[in-house]
C-alpha cells in the first residue's frame, strides 16, 4: 500500500465536523482490532512501518510518522479511522510525483471470489477494510516500540510473506517468485532483501543488519522444505 497519509487540517475538519471520511465512504465505527492487525500484517506489511504490527515495509508512508503529530495535537482515533478507511478505498493510484500509488482495494484486499487456489483474499472486503481502519486509527503514532522481531520466520511473515508463497511460514504472495520454486541461497536472499530488484523494493533502510542475516537465513533453509 503506497499513499500519503496526510491528515490535512480540511480532512480532519470534515471528519470532526461531519462524521465522514475525505472521500465518499462514509462514517466507519464497527471493526475488530485483532482482526485487523492480521489483515494490515498480511496485505500492508510489506510497504508500510507501524511499530504495532511490527512491520517495515519500505515502499508507502511509515504510519506512526505520519500519524504522530495528528494525535499529539488532540485528534482522535476515530479521525484516523475515517482516513484510513477512505485511503483504502479511494487510494492515490497515480502520484503527481511519479512515485508508486496506492492499489485499489480489489488489489489490497482482494474477494476471495476473484482469487484461485490459497493467494490471501477476504471474504467481506468492505469489513476487512473496517477491520484495518479502526486498528490503524488506534496504534499508529500511539508510541508504540514494539520490540524488533529478531528470528527468521517472525521477520519473514511481517514483511516478506504478502508477496511471497513459502510454505513454512504459510504464506501465499503471489506478486514475487514462490521462494519453494526459487529455493533462494543465502547470499541471493541476503542481497535481494538488503538491495531489491525491479519491483521488490531495498530493506536496507528499515531492517537492521541482523534482521537481514536472519530472515536470509530462514529462507534459504525453509524454501522448498
Amino acid at each position: 500500500m503506497r499513499v500519503a497519509f496526510v491528515v490535512s487540517a480540511a480532512c480532519a475538519a470534515a471528519l470532526t465536523l461531519a462524521l465522514a471520511g475525505c472521500g465518499t465512504g462514509g462514517y466507519t465505527s464497527e471493526g475488530s482490532q485483532g482482526a485487523g492487525k492480521q489483515l494490515f500484517t498480511q496485505a500492508c506489511g510489506r510497504c508500510h512501518v507501524l511499530a504495532d504490527a511490527g512491520t517495515a515495509g519500505p515502499i508507502g508512508p511509515n504510519l506512526d510518522d505520519a500519524f504522530a503529530q495528528a494525535r499529539a495535537d488532540g485528534l482522535t482515533a476515530d479521525t484516523f479511522t475515517q482516513i484510513v478507511r477512505d485511503q483504502i478505498y479511494f487510494p492515490i493510484e497515480f502520484t503527481s510525483t511519479g512515485a508508486h500509488g496506492m492499489p485499489p482495494v480489489g488489489k489490497t484486499l482482494p474477494d476471495c471470489e476473484d482469487v484461485e487456489g490459497d493467494a490471501f483474499c477476504v471474504e467481506d472486503q468492505r469489513q476487512a477494510a473496517n477491520d484495518i481502519a479502526v486498528y490503524v486509527g488506534a496504534v499508529a503514532g500511539a508510541g508504540v516500540t514494539a520490540e524488533k522481531p529478531t528470528d527468521g520466520k517472525s521477520i519473514f511473515a511481517a514483511t516478506c510473506g504478502s508477496c511471497h508463497t513459502l510454505a513454512d511460514a504459510g504464506t501465499s504472495g503471489t506478486l514475487g517468485p514462490n521462494l519453494d520454486e526459487s529455493k533462494p541461497s543465502k547470499e541471493l536472499a541476503v542481497d535481494r532483501v538488503t538491495n531489491g530488484r525491479g519491483v521488490m523494493p531495498p530493506f536496507r533502510d528499515s531492517l537492521d543488519a541482523a534482521q537481514i542475516q536472519a530472515v536470509a537465513d530462514y529462507v534459504s533453509s525453509a524454501a522448498g522444505r
